[in-house]
């Protein structure tokens, strides 16, 4: 399992973005060679915890935010099944990461905090996000003023997966799950989910029968052998 850890407290820096990467590269080097790891897949672990505090903004530029976006794609788009837990409030890096994930888990005292940067709240992808798996509707208080969503609402809207006591057990539990899935087909199924909300049904057709192709090609080949 591979971990990484998110302090939401902390300004995001050129670390953060680092941090991230490396266990990108790992995850991505461990599904290319599952010979050289002796798994699969593998889970990528995410600990998300704190919000930002006031000044975060300070000495930031848009060329870090823009790594900083781009990595967290990169991150929502490995080839292998990643799962945040947060035990806390999370906000800022924090929050950011917790999102670009599959399997989100959060102790019940724990509230998601878009984070704001003085005047007004911060306009990164988080808030893109949480429309996308919420809805406008049922996150615009939170996008719009910074109102803390609490996590049985957040469960309620689909934006975590489970509430947990404890927190380290179910993540325990959580990895056995999805670490038996395939890796480079969870991605496929990751990548039409995400076209769902924004692609025609006949748009949407052709990668899903590719999809279907690849599988029937995947039972085709395990029973010949």
């Amino acid at each position: 399992m591979l971990t990484l850890w998110i302090d939401g407290t902390a300004p995001l820096s050129a670390d953060t973005v680092k941090a991230v990467e490396a266990v990108c590269d790992k995850a991505e080097d461990q599904q290319q060679d599952p010979a050289a790891t002796g798994v699969a897949t593998g889970v990528v672990t995410v600990h998300a915890a704190g919000t930002p505090q006031a000044g975060w903004t300070s000495g930031l530029s848009v060329a870090l935010v823009t790594k900083w976006e781009r990595v967290l794609r990169r991150l929502e788009r490995l080839p292998t099944p990643t799962v945040a837990v947060a035990s806390e409030d999370i906000g800022g890096a924090a929050l950011d990461a917790f999102l670009a994930t599959d399997f989100r888990i959060v102790t019940r005292e724990s509230r998601l905090l878009v984070a704001t940067d003085g005047e007004a709240t911060w306009p990164g992808m988080a808030a893109y996000r949480l429309v996308q798996q919420a809805g406008a509707a049922k996150i615009r208080r939170a996008v719009m003023f910074g109102l803390p969503i609490p996590a049985p609402e957040a469960l309620t809207l689909g934006i975590v997966d489970e509430l947990a006591d404890d927190a380290a057990g179910v993540l325990e539990a959580t990895a056995q799950l999805v670490g038996r899935l395939s890796g480079s087909e969870l991605a496929i199924r990751r990548q039409l989910l995400f076209n769902a909300t924004s692609t025609s049904f006949e748009d949407a057709l052709g990668p899903h029968l590719a999809a279907c192709d690849r599988a029937l090609r995947r039972v085709a080949a395990a029973e010949a052998s």
